[in-house]
């Protein structure tokens, strides 16, 4: 009975090992990536990443907009090419530099996904020198920053997918005729006249939506869009007692700008939220979009109340869930598209 089991063990393991091995060595199973969200590692030499300019290091070590106290836009390892090994190689967002004068006449980004481990993103950075290396990093280091940012939102897009919140969805739905991916967390609710507001447990995370009708184009201008949100919170999110309602902080330190959700336009406004008359404050990201069926402006928004603690990883996630709104001509939610000026490139598993 032991050689029969001993046997039936063997033959099992040798089936999962034929089965996940191609002719060529490479697995047909792709690993999951290791790393937690948000953190890249980057693969540069003394001479890169030393330098005395540090042009990759400050790009990456550069704040995260629209928070109240200073947050790292990541979490940076850097190893040497000659480290750059297997296990290495399982990381979910790295930066591969590749500095080589034979081989290279202008700096570019190329990316690939998906190489070694799922889900991974690879951007590899080409140039000629070091001089132009860090020159053109400093230049583009937006581009690099967004790169990776949105590949962890659409990473939480994907997973909003398979698990949102049901309820709020619902709520979304009977109010606006609209359909929207929250977190989980989100558990209690308030509704009011063309108005939803959803919050966790502890107040953290809160999820806004309202919609009004389209006038015209000014309504897409930063002084419209703190009219009307002042206006609607004002009305619907007071305070404990009377003469305490939010309000958008500061207008000067409000930041917008022009993003395309699934191939729609969107008006994206950044910033800080108070309770009048209160202590109470924290950021707030909102996207406004354009419901053309109905003639109308539905705007979404996510802000956070987080006192004495980090805010980063949750503003990403509600401004990942934001991008999943589907407003009634929209059928499906999209990934966010990287930038244009990144080509995506093929790029084989080295053999170990």
């Amino acid at each position: 009975m032991k050689r029969l089991a001993l046997y039936l063990i063997g033959m099992v393991t040798l089936a999962v090992s034929m089965a996940s091995c191609k002719g060529d060595g490479k697995s047909l199973i792709t690993p999951a990536s290791s790393g937690r969200p948000y953190e890249i590692l980057v693969v540069a030499d003394d001479n890169c990443w030393k330098a005395p300019d540090s042009a990759l290091y400050h790009v990456l070590d550069s704040d995260v907009p629209g928070l109240p106290q200073s947050e790292r836009s990541f979490r940076i390892s850097r190893v040497p090419h000659a480290y750059y090994d297997r296990s290495m190689r399982l990381f979910r967002n790295i930066i591969l530099t590749d500095i080589n004068p034979e081989l290279y006449t202008q700096t570019k980004f190329k990316y690939a996904r998906d190489v070694y481990s799922s889900p991974q993103m690879i951007l590899i950075i080409q140039a000629p020198s070091q001089r132009e290396f860090a020159d053109y990093v400093s230049r583009h280091g937006n581009v690099i920053v967004d790169f990776f940012t949105r590949a962890e939102m659409n990473r939480e897009i994907k997973e909003l997918k398979q698990k949102h919140n049901r309820v709020i969805s619902a709520k979304a739905g009977s109010i606006f005729d609209c359909d929207i991916w929250m977190p989980l967390e989100l558990e209690s609710y308030k509704e009011g006249k063309d108005f939803l507001w959803a919050s966790s447990n502890l107040n953290d995370l809160n999820f806004v939506m309202y919609s009004y009708p389209f006038r015209d184009h000014d309504t897409f201008t930063k002084a419209y869009f703190i009219h009307k949100r002042d206006s609607v919170m004002k009305i619907n999110l007071p305070g404990a007692r009377e003469g305490m309602y939010m309000e958008t902080a500061d207008s000067m330190f409000v930041e917008t700008r022009s993003i395309s959700v699934g191939g729609d336009y969107a008006f994206e406004a950044r910033g800080l939220w108070e309770m009048k008359n209160d202590a109470m404050g924290g950021p707030f990201v909102s996207h406004v979009r354009v419901d053309r069926a109905h003639a109308r402006v539905v705007v979404v928004e996510g802000f956070v109340y987080n006192p004495g603690g980090l805010k980063r990883d949750k503003m990403r996630k509600l401004n990942a869930a934001l991008y999943t709104l589907q407003l009634p001509s929209v059928k499906d939610v999209s990934e966010i598209p990287v930038d244009s000026t990144v080509a995506e490139e093929k790029m084989e598993r080295k053999a170990e």
